[in-house]
């Protein structure tokens, strides 16, 4: 097998396969919303007093007196965004509710329960604090699709056209976001448990749920041990969090406890540490959520990973009768598959995790309620409800490239590519990808052992920079 063509053809869903994907060109949407480098365009002040601006055109569009919601993580450069932003929406005739410091999920249910026009939420998510960032959502609380973004990129091309005085938008705080969202996360759990009994340490990655996430589990019993927690504007994530965890696993080891959970910036995906120190990732927490709810007697038709979702996973799924869609890169398009399926579980092995029966998107905290829930209603250990599941080692290297440059015509690499897909013949698989949020080309190798995935992966890489 030659040529990228012929690459890009494969389905997914087969053993030792590559796969090569590439996003809408949008010049500047990414995969997750609108993210750069603080002080770098797009991410300035007058860009987001026009995108502002921009969006409120678009919701004037259709709705006479739009009203908006702002939440934001606890980055320093929130609050410039945030007034910016505001300004636009004001100068287009729209009215704004702002939050303060609220997780992602926390903006998109509260704008479903306000029946508001739009979400939007101030985050780079995960990346490092002199990155920022912005997300929507609908009014139904979800992620809103490309063809809405190119809507809003075509407004910004346009010259502004201001609202008289009489019109301008007006802008008042929610004083309460906080508390109604944790009501929110506690009426996920099942009335009929509790978390009594447990220690659990939660890490808050210094990000939007420092003040949400210990109160959640405190009030539905536990004793909860706070750490990553206390916000200065420039530590998010900075050695705590579901990217660095680390700090979790140090935690729950030196006070004994019995689970570590970990969310990000912006709270959207986790991390879980059992007592011993032990990782579980989005894809084997998925299979947890699956297995739950088939132990209830729930049917579940099927569940949506993505092109990274481990093959050990979808093995898995299939020995109890679950099929395994794979979506492109993002918790949006494993949401757009589960709608258009009908299906309610999907996730990444990131730690995006969607329970739509549950929350409209990716919560970390609804889903870390979730796995609580299967732990307690089967009296087993995490450790337990996954030992038939076996997942595959993965090897990620994510290669500098200007993205979109000539990468597929890379002859080296394609030669390369064909040498691992002989060699891994039934035991792994190959993907290769843009990055949705950074200049950088992932290359990702799939293997039965360990060294072979990373053996294959090194040498993709080392292509790929010649």
């Amino acid at each position: 097998m030659t040529g990228w063509s012929s690459v890009a053809q494969l389905q997914v869903s087969n053993l030792a396969q590559a796969t090569l994907v590439h996003d809408m060109s949008r010049t500047y949407f990414g995969t997750d919303g609108i993210r750069g480098t603080v002080g770098q365009a797009p991410i300035t002040a007058d860009f987001m007093l026009r995108l502002g601006h921009a969006v409120g055109r678009v919701l004037k569009s259709g709705e006479e007196r739009p009203t908006v919601l702002i939440g934001k993580d606890t980055r320093i450069s929130g609050y410039m965004i945030e007034s910016a932003l505001e300004a636009g929406f004001a100068s287009a005739g729209v009215d704004v509710l702002l939050t303060g410091p609220l997780p992602t999920p926390g903006v998109a249910y509260l704008t479903r329960a306000l029946r508001l026009a739009l979400g939007v939420v101030i985050s780079a998510s995960h990346n490092p604090f002199d990155d920022n960032g912005i997300k929507f959502f609908s009014a139904r609380g979800e992620k809103l699709p490309e063809e809405w973004e190119l809507q809003v990129e075509a407004m910004l091309s346009e010259a502004p056209q201001w609202v008289g005085s009489a019109d301008l938008g007006k802008a008042r705080r929610l004083d309460d976001a906080r508390g109604r969202y944790i009501e929110f996360c506690k009426a996920t759990f099942s009335g009929e448990l509790s978390l009594k009994g447990l220690k659990i340490v939660v890490d808050a990655a210094h990000g939007a749920a420092y003040q949400v996430a210990p109160d959640v589990f405190h009030e539905l019993g536990a004793d909860v041990v706070a750490i990553g927690c206390s916000p200065d504007g420039s530590n998010i994530n900075a050695g705590f969090g579901a990217t660095a965890p680390d700090a979790l696993v140090r935690a729950v080891r030196e006070t004994g406890a019995d689970y570590g959970v970990a969310l990000d910036g912006d709270a959207d995906r986790l991390q879980f540490v059992d007592s011993t120190g032990r990782l579980y990732n989005g894809d084997e927490l998925l299979c947890v959520m699956v297995g739950d709810r088939l132990a209830q007697g729930q049917a579940v038709p099927g569940a949506v990973g993505t092109l990274m979702t481990n093959l050990g996973v979808e093995l898995a799924l299939k020995a109890r009768g679950v099929p395994l869609v794979r979506a492109k890169v993002g918790d949006r398009y494993v949401l757009e598959e589960l709608n258009a399926r009908g299906w309610l579980l999907g996730g990444e092995g990131s730690g995006h995790l969607l329970a739509l029966d549950k929350h409209t998107t990716g919560d970390g905290i609804v889903s870390a309620l979730q796995i609580f829930e299967a732990i307690r209603r089967s009296g087993s250990r995490l450790a337990e409800l996954l030992a038939s599941v076996t997942i595959y080692p993965q090897s990620l290297i994510n290669v500098r490239s200007r993205v979109g440059v000539g990468w597929k015509d890379h002859a080296r690499l394609a030669s390369e590519h064909d040498r691992v897909l002989a060699e891994l013949g039934d035991r792994g698989r190959v993907l290769i990808r843009p990055s949705g949020t950074e200049p950088v080309l992932r290359v990702m190798v799939e293997a039965s052992e360990a060294a072979l995935a990373q053996g294959c992966a090194q040498r993709l890489a080392d292509a790929l920079r010649d």
